[in-house]
């Protein structure tokens, strides 16, 4: 069914390279060939503002890769938009030191409390979680705002993360079941696929932490399907109707309307999820 919704929070998958190798992503773009240019990026973002877009997110692949992501966080934020990016870290500091007044909020990727899990996961090879924790210390000295993402899979749904959530100290939470999306992360996701009731563990053993501040905001396989508006690296919409990708014509080519009609966005299903909060 054809959208009229308002795109008001996007998130921008502007790069598909990536120096991670997680078994559970569902943003490998398998199927997509090279990316927009650097001005054709902002094409698509001056395109989103006009639609009446007011936050975006910008995530790969890895965006911090991207070699002039300073400049397209920069764009972003001088017509209007609320800016972020999601990240390993692995290039933040860069980021955050050269363009921090541009840059609202850092969303760091970190699913466990435990450098070996993270490895196995596919974060890295040690280290990840310690410089996520000075990395959100950092964001906070520059003034960006810090959030956390966290993905439960078969390895880490039995932990407790309440010592790292408290070290990070980030505004939000968001906590996700490991999601399989076909062409994505098929033949590599099926080992680290959780049953609802152990993600309902996971969400209740961290419950204690909303009296701190820490609510992890939950969202399930169901409450990730169609709530999203998202854009892969070449300007196109896309969306996980029935656990694969369904791509839309250019944004360029055909405008913000017209592309995001062509794709199934539930934007009460964005409501109910949280979606929009005071950004």
């Amino acid at each position: 069914m054809p959208t009229t919704a308002t795109p008001i929070s996007i998130n921008f998958h502007l790069f598909k390279p990536c120096d991670a190798r997680c078994d559970f992503c569902f943003a490998t773009f398998r199927d997509v060939r090279g990316q927009l240019t650097t001005a054709d990026a902002r094409r698509v973002i001056d395109q989103l503002r006009a639609a009446g877009g007011q936050k975006i997110t910008f995530a790969g692949g890895e965006p911090t890769l991207h070699p002039d992501i300073g400049e397209i966080v920069e764009h972003a934020k001088k017509v209007g938009f609320v800016t972020g990016v999601v990240t390993n870290g692995s290039r933040l500091a860069d980021l955050i030191d050269n363009h921090g007044d541009a840059l609202d909020w850092a969303a760091l990727s970190v699913d466990s409390g435990c450098e070996e899990t993270q490895a196995a996961l596919g974060r890295g090879r040690g280290g990840h979680v310690q410089r996520s924790v000075d990395l959100a210390d950092r964001c906070r000295e520059r003034g960006v705002r810090v959030k956390l993402n966290t993905v439960v899979t078969a390895l880490n749904w039995h932990e407790d993360m309440s010592g790292l959530v408290r070290r990070i100290a980030s505004e939000r939470w968001k906590v996700f079941q490991v999601l399989r999306v076909v062409g994505q992360n098929d033949g590599r996701v099926e080992p680290l696929l959780i049953t609802p009731e152990q993600f309902r563990a996971f969400v209740l053993r961290h419950a204690h932490l909303e009296a701190e501040g820490y609510a992890a905001i939950a969202e399930d396989n169901d409450a990730m399907t169609d709530s999203y508006v998202m854009v892969d690296p070449l300007g196109c919409f896309f969306g996980n109707t029935g656990g694969v990708h369904r791509t839309s014509p250019p944004i360029l080519d055909v405008g913000v309307r017209a592309a995001l009609a062509a794709v199934r966005f539930d934007e009460a299903k964005f409501e109910a999820r949280g979606g929009r909060y005071a950004w």
